[in-house]
């Protein structure tokens, strides 16, 4: 059989060719065909259904699919035949450049090109199709297509980076920056341009893990059992710390960084550093509370300082808070641990407010009564149950002094609701004919009799 696969076949030019190499290149040529016919006429059209794309988009991802096909055939061909027709372009010490090193490189980054273009479209859109809510506010919306683009260049980046170091491997191109010698003689640490591009693939894998396990797994976990916005931010941001710790641990290691003399010396480090660096230390620490405590939460309501703002983002070392204003202020973590915050919405998302009213005394007291309550419950910002009330809180100098007690749940424009009520309380006593009092003083003036003459 050897004999029968080794026979020369023909001779073109002087280079022969035999019965196997025939027959090899003949069957990998079909193979090449099937799996063309295959991405062409049965995965694609479901792949363009799936997805939204235009016909130019549509005729690119072809036009990419039947360069791979083009150059797989032809670089299988030219390794099937190594001696014939695999010719040396390029050739020193270090570097030999084959005519197959040139097809390989080229159907690498085709590849490349074409499995972001699947991934992004299948992995990452049709998710966010899937996961579509209308109930979503725009907020949420704006956050969904920032955390979409963050993961398409995420996979992007990943992918053309391995592209890369396989590029390398095939063109033996390798540059060594550094070499680290022991006294044996033996290499011990070794900088090069593939690990260093290793060690960058590993964060952006551990980028795109962390998408997943927050985006993919957890999201359904979240709607399932109606976990809020604060519990989702600090357990994704926890996974996010741990899975970036493996992951920059690792890459040391690619890079060949001893990680247990790292941690060592790192531990060392961190005892000079944290003794000049004691309140960045107790932020950071405070953060991390936060997280694991969950006190204060992403949208909750604070009173800092006398300030009135909402969480938007709790960092690693502070924390920012958007006040009514619509002015961000970032405010360091331990502020929020170990100084007294007024947290409105942390246990229950309404709070009792209220409003005083001062009347003049012989008013109907209980048409005031009727009267306030009616304008609380024409407000749309306090809520209907708990019920609002009425209190008669003191006989002032001038007036008797009325409050009206309500609920609401928008801690935020708290005043402007406030001042709408007062706004409507005031036109409606004006209807009854009841004028708000002003300050009354009785004055006794008297005069010493003069003494007779």
């Amino acid at each position: 059989m050897n004999v029968f696969l080794n026979s020369i076949w023909f001779s073109i030019l002087g280079v022969d060719f035999t019965f196997g190499q025939i027959l090899f290149s003949l069957g990998y040529t079909l193979l090449c065909v099937g799996i063309y016919w295959y991405f062409t006429q049965l995965f694609l059209p479901k792949y363009f259904t799936r997805i939204e794309k235009s016909e130019i988009q549509k005729e690119r991802v072809k036009r990419v699919v039947s360069y791979i096909f083009y150059l797989s055939v032809i670089t299988g061909i030219i390794l099937i035949f190594p001696d014939e027709i695999n010719l040396i372009l390029f050739k020193n010490n270090h570097v030999e450049i084959l005519l197959s090193t040139l097809f390989e490189a080229t159907l690498i980054l085709q590849i490349a090109r074409l499995s972001d273009w699947i991934i992004s479209g299948i992995v990452i859109n049709r998710f966010y199709d899937k996961r579509e809510d209308p109930r979503e506010v725009k907020e949420e919306e704006e956050n969904k297509e920032a955390s979409k683009k963050s993961a398409g260049r995420t996979v992007q980046i990943a992918v053309y980076i391995f592209a890369a170091i396989l590029i390398l491997t095939s063109f033996n191109i390798d540059y060594t920056f550094y070499d680290y010698t022991n006294t044996d003689g033996i290499v011990t640490f070794s900088l090069r341009i593939s690990t260093i591009l290793s060690a960058i693939l590993i964060l952006f894998i551990a980028r795109l893990i962390t998408w997943v396990l927050t985006e993919v797994f957890l999201y359904s976990y979240y709607k399932r059992y109606k976990i809020d916005q604060g519990s989702r931010y600090a357990l994704n941001q926890l996974l996010k710390y741990v899975i970036f710790l493996i992951a920059i641990l690792i890459a040391f290691q690619q890079l060949g960084i001893n990680t247990t003399l790292f941690l060592g010396g790192l531990a060392a480090l961190l005892v000079g550093v944290g003794l000049g660096l004691q309140q960045t230390f107790n932020d950071f620490f405070s953060g991390l509370i936060l997280l694991f405590e969950r006190s204060v939460e992403l949208g909750d309501v604070l009173t800092v300082d006398g300030m009135v703002g909402k969480v938007k983002k709790i960092g690693a070392r502070a924390s920012q808070i958007e006040r009514r204003d619509n002015v961000t202020v970032v405010v360091p973590n331990s502020k929020l641990v170990t100084q007294n915050v007024i947290n409105w919405s942390h246990e229950d998302p309404k709070v009792r407010f209220w409003i005083k009213v001062p009347v003049p005394y012989g008013t109907d007291t209980k048409l005031v009564k009727e009267i306030l309550l009616n304008a609380a419950k024409q407000c749309p910002y306090v809520m209907g149950y708990p019920a609002s009330f009425v209190r008669l809180v003191d006989f002032a100098d001038s007036a008797l002094l009325f409050e009206l007690h309500f609920w609401s749940k928008s801690f935020i424009i708290i005043e402007d609701v406030k001042s709408d009520l007062r706004l409507h309380v005031d036109e409606m006593l004006k209807d009854a004919d009841i004028r708000i009092p002003f300050p009354q003083r009785d004055v006794w003036h008297r005069t010493e009799s003069q003494p007779s003459k």
